[in-house]
């Protein structure tokens, strides 16, 4: 933790609050009819979707099957309101519980040190990362201003000063959009608070699985958010993964490109590897790194020294809380 890591923050630490995964979106998808006014083409493609959908996983189906721009929408909007309320919720909590949240001990821990930035670099739209640092009562940075109607920022990295004092930042790289975006009828991208309502007249601002986000990342404010996600990237000491299941390319080419070039280190804790986790560590692409995960008797580590898995017992070490107890003296 000395480095100062950019952390990466996957679905396995949403899951951990209440919010739903892909599997869960995938059974509200559908169930999901067309809109009334969807035209016959669009109704019939829709239920030939949901038919595809029946047999695949949620980010299979969205890549093979070419969507209207209207269905597309309609797949946005759904999935916002399925998934933003369990967002509002955990704001909740966290408003009767000040200390939910164990990435706020994280950041306080890091910002200890001489660091005035943090980068965290996530594919999720919650908002999590921002409440963790705002129960610590230190800024955050996503790519747009301060208020309640917050446009785009100019600069790429604005910097807030106390005093003279520039002031302790996280900046939060949420390079698939975020439940607080929105467009209005001009085009105009902006964040707004929170309710876990979508405002009306004003379309999500979020990319949804599949062949969409490689065509939609290179429009605004997507293409300024995957520039700072790479910089954090390509530059960082150390990587720490949460619930990551390095199943994205388009979000982590830069972190595979930094292992393989240079030897460094690279924690990942998570309730259960994935396969492609798995088989990234034992390439020999990450020369330096551990992964923790849930087991039968507490937890399994693996690294370097034990590509295939040592069990310590009696330890959860893959929950964050319990792994910061552990690192955090």
């Amino acid at each position: 933790m000395s480095k100062a890591p950019v952390i990466i923050l996957g679905s396995g630490a949403s899951a951990a609050y209440g919010i739903p995964g892909m599997p869960a979106l995938r059974a509200r998808l559908l169930a999901t009819p067309a809109p009334v006014d969807a035209t016959d083409a669009d109704s019939l493609a829709w239920d030939s979707f949901k038919e595809h959908l029946k047999t695949v996983d949620l980010e299979t189906a969205l890549t093979e099957f070419r969507l209207s721009e209207t269905m597309t929408r309609h797949v946005v909007i759904a999935t916002w309101e399925f998934l933003a309320p369990s967002d509002a919720s955990v704001f909740e909590k966290l408003l009767e519980d000040r200390t939910l949240f164990p990435l706020t001990r994280l950041f306080r821990h890091l910002f200890a040190s001489i660091h005035n930035s943090i980068d965290v670099v996530t594919p999720n739209y919650d908002l999590l990362a921002e409440y963790a640092a705002d129960a610590g009562e230190i800024c955050h940075y996503t790519g747009f201003g301060y208020g309640h109607l917050r446009l785009r920022t100019k600069e790429s990295l604005p910097k807030i000063y106390l005093g003279k004092t520039v002031a302790r930042t996280v900046n939060v790289w949420k390079v698939h959009g975020s439940f607080d975006w929105f467009r209005d009828k001009a085009g105009v991208v902006m964040a707004l608070p929170g309710t876990g309502r979508r405002p009306a007249d004003l379309e999500p601002v979020i990319v949804t699985p599949g062949i969409e986000k490689y065509r939609l990342t290179h429009d605004e404010p997507f293409l300024s958010i995957k520039q700072g996600a790479d910089l954090a990237l390509q530059s960082a000491r150390a990587y720490f993964c949460v619930g990551y299941g390095f199943n994205d390319p388009h979000m982590q080419t830069k972190l595979v490109e930094r292992c393989r070039a240079e030897p460094v280190p690279l924690v990942l804790i998570t309730k259960e590897i994935t396969p492609t986790a798995k088989a990234f560590l034992k390439s020999g692409q990450c020369k330096h790194y551990m992964a923790l995960e849930e087991s039968g008797t507490g937890c399994r580590l693996y690294s370097t020294t034990f590509p295939d898995g040592v069990d310590i017992p009696g330890q959860s070490l893959w929950s964050l809380d319990k792994f910061l107890t552990m690192v955090i003296t």
